[in-house]
């Protein structure tokens, strides 16, 4: 007996919205990428605006290519996959519009508030509290919308794609909440609940793995339907698939604290992330190949369609991505690579290959069904798709080779043992001719995407006045088959839990599935959360680290403002040549009232971990007025205007209050925390005037970032800095 039918329709318009946003914030977020590619190959282009300066607009153009081009990119056709794949439109046009300009709202706010200065410090979270909070709203209202479509579908079984959308959306969510706890100050400044190594931790658990279920799940989810659409060929291996998803989910979490090596985190902890990063070696090119092999017997059409032409290079820099990922997390190569270009090659090589050309295949393929006209033009398209190949080509050669060239020269001995490149700069000046490479790969690149965009809006000055809207009909879940017969199950036990059996009848249960995705991601993470933060030998004290002064603190938050842990590290690994040029290397103890920590990922500049003491105040005042008066090729951009604005004294007290409240020990900062801050910043600009200095300095803001500067790596060198077993008050827990 056949069950009624039910008639529906789809919300392409909101599909539509998404496609538009995707293409204007992937403009944006590349034209803010290829400024500060210039501001590196030429200090010029900060233009001596603040705002401008290559330390804020690095997380603007971070945040704007991975939350709003891939992110408005995988709204795009996860709303347009899953209405197809669950036979049912969204659960709510309104949560469905809710979402689309709650996240343009989001992104606007990072446009404004990032070149401000307002930032957490933590890299792919940098946004403050407010924008936090907004966030998870956001995402409350896409999950809610998403689930309540999967319980209204018409289709029994999840497909693969869905499975891929489910763990994005609860990992993403688990991710966020976890890694943003934080106590807030002002409106928009915070401070992280974690200090110092844990700190660090819970930041490339986070980082890392929101590379994984941002950028990598999501997408994969797509592949999985949009190029089988394409290839118009069923995907390889339905077995394979399973394999690829279970493994990815359960082996992601645990590989942050690769990240990490060789620095003050416990090294069984970063040594347990190069194992499962290993691993993820497997899983991630079964997903390759079950892409390309999907394309068996049609590659006489990729040859013409440049869908599939897009398809077939994203998920080979996908798998180039994922080889190269588990290699950089080998402790011997990071050794190399860690702090390099390299691994700023590794990251755009997925960007730019693997997101950018999935979401250009998907946007091809999706112009002519959403405008409901034909594509505009078949050769703009190629010609986008080769402009933008050979940009990658440009890029990937010139930042590998600077990478390799940075990691060989830091570690360079001479015949006499002595560093055979000693001056940080040296290297620098090495880069030159590869940073330019890079700013032409990149700006071919944008030609592609300004290709791009014009093919878009001529294939949408072709559509009709009024959209066709087709009426499908399909019927109720209920009226379905009953799950458990859905599948027969033959053989022994290995038919029975290899794939075709128990497994889908998971997929008729959505629940359960998601379930047991939140289960793996959670239970994974608690292995490594729970030793790092309770085992109170993971970070011994030392004996003479004490808190910030009060305006110490403050020069600390210019340093944030400013984005200066974007070029300097704070993290001297215990590598014979880092210990020659930089001195002592980093403790555990030295960081535990450092919320949040400053380790960096990057070395633009030296690192600054024992930067106290080493130059007079007066050499820092000159330094940040013009970075080139002390060193004449400094690519540093200038801040003449830290010696005319004034710090805010009225403000410092708060920030202890926060302080204290996170557990670091402050004493009496706690009832005069101005006053304390004002005479200590007197103190400095005397003694600023006397080495023949500017007079005037003591209620200005370079005053304060010279106090903190100062401080750096000063506790760690004192009499008696003897590491502690047990931590102290405010110890990062």
């Amino acid at each position: 007996m056949n069950p009624e039918l039910q008639s529906f329709t789809y919300d392409d318009a909101i599909v539509r919205k998404f496609l538009w946003a995707t293409f204007i914030w992937g403009l944006v977020g590349m034209l803010v990428g290829l400024l500060i590619a210039l501001q590196l190959a030429n200090p010029w282009f900060n233009f001596n605006i603040p705002w401008l300066s290559f330390g804020r607009l690095r997380p603007l153009h971070t945040n704007a290519v991975i939350f709003a081009f891939a992110g408005n990119a995988f709204f795009m056709g996860c709303y347009y996959s899953t209405q197809r794949l669950l036979k049912a439109r969204m659960f709510s046009d309104t949560l469905s519009k809710l979402h689309f300009w709650g996240w343009q709202t989001i992104i606007v706010s990072a446009a404004l508030t990032l070149p401000l200065g307002l930032t957490q410090a933590k890299e792919y979270a940098e946004l403050e509290w407010p924008i936090d909070i907004l966030i998870a709203v956001v995402w409350v209202i896409f999950a809610v919308n998403f689930f309540g479509t999967m319980i209204r579908r018409r289709e029994r079984h999840l497909y693969v794609a869905i499975w891929f959308y489910i763990a994005s959306i609860l990992t993403v969510a688990v991710l966020h909440i976890f890694n943003n706890l934080s106590i807030p100050v002002a409106p928009f400044k915070s401070y992280s609940i974690y200090a110092g190594v844990q700190d660090a931790f819970m930041q490339w658990w986070y980082g890392h793995n929101a590379v994984a279920f941002f950028l990598t799940t999501p997408f994969l989810g797509m592949m999985y339907y949009f190029l089988p659409k394409a290839a118009e060929r069923p995907v390889y291996s339905y077995r394979l698939s399973i394999l690829h998803f279970w493994t990815l989910v359960f082996l992601y979490i645990w590989a942050g604290p690769h990240h990490l090596h060789y620095t003050a985190l416990p090294e069984w902890a970063s040594t347990l992330g190069m194992l499962f990063s290993v691993m993820l070696w497997m899983p991630s090119w079964g997903g390759m190949i079950n892409g390309l092999l999907t394309l068996r017997g049609a590659w006489n059409k990729v040859v013409d369609d440049p869908v599939l032409k897009f398809f077939v290079v994203a998920i080979t820099a996908y798998g180039m991505s994922t080889f190269e990922g588990p290699m950089l997390s080998v402790r011997s190569v990071n050794a190399l690579a860690h702090y390099t270009d390299w691994v700023i090659a590794h990251v755009h090589t997925g960007a730019l290959g693997w997101n950018g050309f999935m979401a250009f295949g998907m946007v091809y393929w999706l112009l002519p069904r959403l405008f409901q006209a034909r594509l505009h033009s078949h050769k703009l398209a190629e010609l986008h798709f080769w402009l933008a190949t050979i940009g990658i080509i440009f890029y990937a050669s010139a930042i590998y080779t600077a990478g390799l060239t940075q990691g060989l020269m830091w570690r360079a001995f001479d015949a006499t043992g002595r560093l055979q490149f000693p001056q940080f700069i040296e290297t620098t000046m090495k880069l030159m001719p590869m940073y330019w490479m890079r700013a032409l790969g990149g700006s071919l690149y944008i030609v592609g995407m300004l290709i791009f965009g014009y093919n878009i809006l001529r294939t949408w000055q072709a559509r009709p006045k009024v959209y066709e809207e087709p009426v499908i009909q399909a019927a109720p879940l209920a009226a379905l088959e009953p799950a458990r017969a859905a599948v027969p199950v033959q053989g022994g036990l290995w038919a029975r839990f290899s794939g075709a059996g128990f497994h889908r009848r998971w997929e008729a249960l959505p629940i359960t599935f998601s379930i047991l995705v939140l289960v793996a991601v959670i239970v994974a993470s608690l292995f490594e959360i729970l030793p790092t933060f309770l085992i109170r030998s993971n970070v011994p004290t030392i004996a003479t680290v004490k808190p910030y002064t009060p305006l110490e603190l403050a020069g600390r938050d210019l340093y944030i403002r400013e984005g200066c842990f974007n070029c300097h590290s704070q993290m001297i690994r215990p590598l014979r040549h880092e210990t020659e040029r930089y001195g002592e290397y980093s403790k555990p103890g030295e960081f535990v009232y450092d919320h949040p920590f400053l380790w960096g990922s990057r070395r633009i500049g030296p690192d600054l971990a024992r930067e106290g003491g080493k130059y007079p105040d007066l050499w820092h005042v000159r330094h940040m007025e013009n970075p080139r008066s002390i060193t004449p090729n400094s690519i540093m951009p200038g801040y003449s205007q830290m010696l005319t604005a004034k710090t805010d004294f009225d403000g410092i007290q708060k920030r202890v209050d926060a302080m204290a409240m996170l557990g670091v020990p402050y004493g009496d900062a706690v009832n005069r925390a101005p006053r304390m801050a004002r005479d200590q910043a007197h103190a400095l600009a005397v003694g600023i005037e006397a080495q023949g200095g500017p007079g005037g300095l003591e209620d200005k803001e370079i005053v304060a970032l010279v106090a903190y500067l100062q401080r750096l790596g000063v506790d760690a060198r004192r009499p008696g800095a003897v590491a502690l077993a047990v931590p102290a008050a405010g110890g990062g827990k």
